[in-house]
């Protein structure tokens, strides 16, 4: 009886287990640069850093934005 119960307990874990095998997954709904602003804000270990090379990413665009915007007749 115990052998009998514990096969159909491991059965029924297998059958749960199976995954996602052919199911599609749902793409993530934040975008990279907003999922880099959440860690920035939080107080974990390295946010700093993260917050940091936001900044320097942000100064770089607007610096581009300016040049183009010379370059332009």
């Amino acid at each position: 009886m115990r052998a009998m119960t514990l096969t159909l307990g491991l059965a029924i874990l297998a059958a749960c287990s199976g995954g996602q095998a052919g199911s599609q997954q749902r793409p993530d709904s934040l975008t990279r640069r907003q999922r880099d602003s959440a860690i920035g804000a939080s107080n974990i270990p390295g946010a700093q850093g993260v917050r940091r090379a936001l900044e320097a990413s942000d100064t770089a665009a607007a610096r581009r934005a300016r040049l183009d915007s010379l370059s332009r007749p």
